[in-house]
């Protein structure tokens, strides 16, 4: 019995030493062998299938990008400039023997928006002031002259046409509905290095800059990169339509540091088109200066809120002075319009075509009136000058 035990011992021993080195040398022996890992291996020529089963999103905005960019021009215009007076380089003297001192000349280089098949361009109106000569370039490569066909300084718009055929025009999106965290493309040739799309979000609407000294625009700004060249290009939606046009930038460096302005979309097509019909803007004029009411000044005029405008002077003679304003009147509508603050009362103002009779709705004291008040026209005033 002994012996049997031995040699069973020996056997079993032998196999698992034979499994072992088979195991170890020919494991494709074993096919019984349970498959614990499986590799996945490339064919030649063929993408690896991914693991997981699930749809795989990509994230992407190349249709926006696709959609806008045919739209986007380079502006490059010549620019005379000026120097200081300098009596020595004045002296008949010095110009007998280096000639008279020239003009230095400059270039302006910014971008612009094309808006309809006819050739016109929307941009800045810092790209193009006082300029002799405007060259475009169109994202085909083609260059073409420009002319000015009216701007606005004090949106800071402007409209360029160039003959030229074959053009896409931007689709117009809506401004109105730009909120806080979209995601939005600014398109235009920076540094003049070329077409350039920068993305980011929309970091506020309806952001007022310069105050009194520019009362008839409010901003939306964004984080999109915006650099000197970027000026009157395009700020799209993820659609790839067109909500407003780059203008200005915060920056310490004269560089993009994330706060970049661009006029709204809803704006710039009124101001476009004027300047297409007409060659200027007209704007309404009622001859007041108003203020924002202030917590403390509501309370103290027994106002129930700050909503509206007061009426802190008024030009003799003019349209608010024949329609019965007085000093102290708080504004809180116009042509039916609610004016909560400063700047919704100077562009519904402006808004209403001189000559018309407007309905104005004014608080006098605990009276609410409605006056009738024939609008005039504005006269160009310095950029510092809030009057209305």
């Amino acid at each position: 019995m002994r012996k049997l035990w031995l040699l069973f011992a020996q056997a079993v021993t032998l196999t698992l030493a034979a499994l072992f080195v088979v195991s170890l040398v020919k494991p494709d022996w074993l096919a019984w062998r349970t498959q614990v890992v499986e590799v996945r291996e490339a064919v030649p020529g063929a993408a690896l299938a991914p693991v997981a089963t699930a749809p795989q999103v990509r994230l992407s905005f190349s249709e926006a990008a696709r959609k806008a960019t045919p739209s986007v021009v380079n502006i490059s215009a010549t620019r005379q400039v000026k120097r200081a007076r300098n009596p020595i380089l004045e002296d008949p003297a010095f110009q007998r023997f280096f000639g008279p001192v020239l003009p230095e000349t400059q270039m302006s280089l910014g971008s612009g928006v094309i808006v309809s098949r006819e050739g016109y361009i929307l941009t800045n109106e810092h790209v193009v002031e006082g300029v002799s000569d405007i060259q475009v370039t169109l994202a085909d490569g083609r260059l073409v002259t420009g002319r000015i066909v009216g701007s606005d300084p004090e949106t800071d718009l402007a409209v360029v046409r160039v003959p030229a055929t074959g053009l896409t025009p931007i689709t117009f999106g809506s401004s109105e509905q730009a909120k806080v965290g979209d995601v939005v493309l600014a398109i235009g040739d920076p540094f003049s290095v070329g077409q350039t799309v920068t993305m980011g979000i929309i970091s506020a609407t309806g952001r007022e800059i310069g105050g009194p000294s520019n009362p008839y625009s409010t901003f939306i700004q964004t984080d999109a990169a915006i650099n000197p060249g970027n000026s009157g290009g395009a700020l799209v939606d993820a659609g790839g339509n067109l909500i407003g046009i780059n203008t200005l930038i915060f920056s310490r460096s004269g560089g993009y540091q994330g706060i970049g302005f661009a006029i709204p979309v809803s704006l710039a097509k009124k101001v476009m088109e004027q300047i297409i019909e007409t060659g200027t803007v007209t704007r309404g004029w009622f001859g007041v200066d108003v203020a924002d009411i202030s917590p403390e000044l509501a309370e103290s005029l027994g106002l129930k809120s700050t909503h509206g405008a007061i009426v802190g002077a008024i030009e003799r003679g003019s349209p608010a002075d024949r329609g019965g304003l007085k000093l102290g009147d708080v504004i809180v509508a116009v042509a039916g319009q609610p004016v909560p603050d400063v700047t919704s009362t100077l562009n519904a103002i402006a808004s209403v075509a001189p000559g018309k009779s407007v309905p104005v709705r004014v608080l006098r004291g605990r009276q609410e009136l409605s006056l009738d008040v024939v609008v005039g026209k504005r006269r160009p005033r310095p950029a510092s000058d809030a009057e209305q």
